[in-house]
C-alpha cells in the first residue's frame, strides 16, 4: 500500500511541476497508456508463468 501512495504521490508532484512549467504532461492519452501498462504487466507475468512451467 505504501508503494501505491508512493507512486501516485510521485505522479501528482510531476504533474504540478510539468504544469508549472507549461510543459506537456508526460504521459500517453489516458485509455492507450492504461493499456499499454496492463499490458506490460501481463507480459512480466506471461515470462514468469513460462519459465516455471517449460525451463524449471
Amino acid at each position: 500500500m505504501i508503494e501505491i501512495l508512493a507512486a501516485l504521490a510521485t505522479g501528482i508532484l510531476v504533474g504540478v511541476i510539468f504544469s508549472l512549467f507549461k510543459l506537456p504532461l508526460p504521459a500517453p492519452p489516458v485509455l492507450s497508456g492504461i493499456v499499454g501498462i496492463f499490458g506490460i504487466y501481463v507480459g512480466g507475468l506471461s515470462y514468469q508463468w513460462i519459465i516455471e512451467r517449460f525451463f524449471t
